[in-house]
């Protein structure tokens, strides 16, 4: 199926990073987040990508045009450079990616309006924000969509934030303390699979999961799994700097292609 990748957003929240790089190209270790993201679609045989630009979109395509698996991974020269042979495999070189400007500005909705007529031929496609990592076990998700008969489905996830949730009675005394990741809560985590009728309930100017989902659960179209394995956004500079620490530890569970 083609994956959907939304790249357009401003990534306010990691300017401390930096002011320049679109949150798709922050790294992880020697690698952007968007990469990972993609090779993870890549392992379960999803090769052609479609990605929705906004910020900054000319670094996006200026690191594929420039890409070079060299540069990221272990390799043995020979010949005084004439031969490589790659020692992991990294190359993108049966990868079809499709650039497409969709407004600095825009939401969801708008961006996926904008590739309308790239899926018009396709019964379903994935799509996804491109901050997002899991070892989710992608085939095992996908037939549960398909056996549901939705039009839409997404990832429910626990959220990972160390905030706490309070009750409190009608006079304003407490009545509860509860810690939202140990709490029956649940945060919408993209890995969305979605049928080509959601276009008709997408109007132009909507956010993707706002008003089109909402008329999906008064159908009852919309699916949702409940996942408790792993999963991380990159939000903030404090999710980057844990996520690099994963990295160099070599505990990164949602690289399911080294398995």
């Amino acid at each position: 199926m083609k994956v959907v990748l939304f790249c357009g957003g401003l990534g306010t929240r990691l300017r401390e990073h930096s002011d320049t790089i679109p949150k798709p190209l922050v790294n992880i270790g020697y690698r952007p987040i968007l990469w990972h993201l993609m090779r993870y679609y890549a392992h379960f045989g999803h090769k052609e990508f479609i990605l929705c630009l906004g910020y900054r979109g000319d670094l996006i395509r200026e690191y594929f045009l420039n890409y070079r698996a060299e540069m990221s991974s272990n390799f043995v020269m020979e010949e005084g450079g004439n031969s490589i042979e790659l020692l992991d495999d990294h190359s993108i070189k049966d990868w079809k990616i499709t650039f497409v400007e969709t407004g600095m500005h825009s939401n969801l909705g708008q961006r996926l309006m904008r590739i309308r007529h790239l899926l018009a031929e396709d019964e379903m496609f994935l799509a996804n924000y491109s901050d997002g990592l899991s070892d989710l076990p992608l085939n095992e998700y996908l037939e549960k969509v398909r056996s549901s008969g939705a039009i839409a489905s997404l990832l429910a996830v626990r959220p990972s934030q160390s905030f706490h949730a309070v009750r409190t009675d009608d006079r304003g005394y407490v009545t509860d303390l509860e810690e939202v990741a140990s709490s029956d809560y649940w945060i919408n985590a993209g890995f969305f699979c979605l049928r080509r009728e959601i276009f008709d309930f997408l109007n132009e100017g909507e956010e993707l999961v706002l008003e089109p989902f909402q008329r999906l659960i008064g159908h009852h179209r919309l699916f949702s799994l409940k996942y408790s394995g792993f999963w991380a956004a990159m939000d903030t500079f404090k999710d980057k700097i844990a996520l690099d620490r994963m990295e160099a530890r070599g505990d990164c569970p949602w690289m399911v292609w080294r398995r």
